[in-house]
């Protein structure tokens, strides 16, 4: 058989958008080739969610429904992942490129004896291969690669890259049973951050702070901004390795690789390990009193300027647009 399987990450019962654009960017693939498109979901109570993924292209659903699984547990989600692979036998294996999906896919491409490809921004068919298209030396330059030997292959898409359609449909619910999960380690709990900050990993908007901000008291110059475009708070690794500010907004190569529709740098002078987590955004917008700093150089559009001057007056011009 060929086609395509799609693990869909959920968090709290609710479907992660960027496995939906997971999704998506199956069913465009399978499309005009007659390959099915099918998607594996694991959690607790997550039964009722299975039929709604035909919505986003999934023609089967796989569930496995199970008390043990409500809190992601390597082992058990990989032995629910093989299932799926042995019944729907496909020709690749889809996730979304997030801290979950970072884990499962290079775990489940070792249990299968299959190559993987990681953090794919473009994707094209070459027979039956997948060629993928992913950043190298931190963004530098881009690669096109494939993985040899038998498949399926796994491959994890940057979120935020491929868009989300919903087309609509019906699926098949298939309920997996009998799975011996083999979990050794269990999660007991998730703790989230006061306040239900957006996470930058999956916002479409991201405005950052950087040293230019000049101490934590001014991220409430950052958050007022975020809060206006209804954006994600984002921040560089010097601030947060200083403790202005938590390292789940950290945006880099060793913090989140995001690419939202806008990202806004305030203060951040565009180090090659921050360029690497938020280059390929769509449209960047870069505020920076050094008119040589590197972020300019990705920049769609720049400011040069003190932040404390620019910011406060381009807030009270979004408050009178949405007025």
């Amino acid at each position: 058989m060929a086609g395509i399987l799609v693990f869909v990450e959920q968090r709290d019962g609710e479907i992660r958008r960027t496995s939906l654009q997971a999704l998506s960017e199956a069913r465009r693939q399978a499309a005009g080739r007659g390959w099915p498109v099918s998607a594996v979901l694991a959690g607790q109570g997550v039964t009722a969610k299975a039929a709604g993924l035909s919505a986003w292209g999934a023609t089967k659903v796989f569930v496995a429904d199970d008390p043990k699984l409500a809190l992601y547990a390597p082992e058990g989600y990989a032995a629910v992942l093989t299932k799926a692979v042995e019944l729907a036998a496909p020709s690749a294996i889809f996730f979304s490129c997030t801290a979950l999906g970072r884990d499962l896919a290079p775990r489940a491409a070792a249990r299968l004896g299959v190559g993987a490809l990681a953090d794919v921004i473009g994707l094209s068919l070459d027979g039956d291969r997948f060629m993928a298209r992913r950043p190298v030396y931190s963004g530098k330059a881009m690669a096109t690669v494939s993985c040899a030997g038998k498949t399926p292959q796994v491959i994890s898409l940057r979120p935020n890259v491929f868009a989300a359609e919903e087309v609509g449909g019906s699926a098949e619910v298939v309920a997996l049973s009998g799975l011996e999960l083999g979990i050794r380690a269990e999660v007991k709990e998730l703790t989230k951050a006061a306040g239900g900050e957006l996470d930058v990993a999956e916002a479409d908007v991201i405005v950052s702070g950087g040293r230019g901000i000049k101490g934590p008291e001014n991220f409430a110059l950052i958050r007022e901004l975020a809060a206006a475009l209804g954006a994600a708070v984002g921040a560089s690794r010097a601030v947060v390795d200083a403790g202005w500010i938590e390292h789940s907004h950290q945006v880099g190569q060793t913090g989140k690789v995001v690419s939202p529709s806008l990202y806004v740098a305030c203060g951040i002078s565009g180090a090659i390990q921050h360029l690497a987590g938020m280059s390929s955004s769509k449209v960047i917008v870069a505020v920076n009193k050094d008119p040589e700093a590197p972020i300019f150089k990705v920049a769609n559009y720049g400011i040069v300027g003190d932040l404390f001057q620019v910011v406060p007056p381009l807030i009270e011009e979004l408050k009178k647009l949405k007025a």
